[in-house]
């Protein structure tokens, strides 16, 4: 039988300067700090589950989705592969807190110049650029 890659996404949750992050636990990755997010469930879109997550993980509510990129991400030790489709949204509502202990251990808001180390792969390999990124994130990396 033959190892297919999952498909997760990301939730870019952004309040003014900030990003919300938590803490894994439990689960691969543990200890690293990543986005709000999860596995693609059957028949859903990549809006509708980075909606899903950020409510089921944090609480919080999120507007004003768009696409930003995908990151190939290859955890050797643990034997997993993931597909990572990444979105962005604007912070609607909601206190963050932590909804499942089991799997997340803290969440906050974050800003952009400091954020807590390690970081889980998939959101490293985003921010380090090895990702397919939308066309509107390469023109304003051209400046167009």
């Amino acid at each position: 039988m033959s190892k297919r890659p999952a498909i997760g996404v990301g939730i870019i949750i952004k309040r003014d300067e900030e990003v919300l992050l938590l803490k894994r636990k439990y689960v691969h990755g543990d200890g690293s700090w990543s986005t709000p997010g999860g596995h693609l469930e059957f028949g859903e879109s990549p809006e509708e589950c980075a909606i899903r997550e950020a409510k089921e993980e944090t609480g919080v509510s999120v507007t004003d989705l768009k696409f930003r990129a995908i990151t190939n991400d290859i955890f050797e030790r643990d034997g997993l592969h993931y597909i990572t489709i990444w979105m962005e949204g604007r912070y609607l509502s909601g206190e963050p807190v932590v909804n499942d202990p089991h799997e997340m251990a803290e969440v906050g808001w974050f800003r952009w110049d400091v954020l807590p180390e390690p970081l889980f792969l998939p959101m490293r390999n985003l921010l380090d650029g090895r990702c397919y990124a939308s066309s509107t994130d390469q023109e304003q990396r051209n400046g167009r």
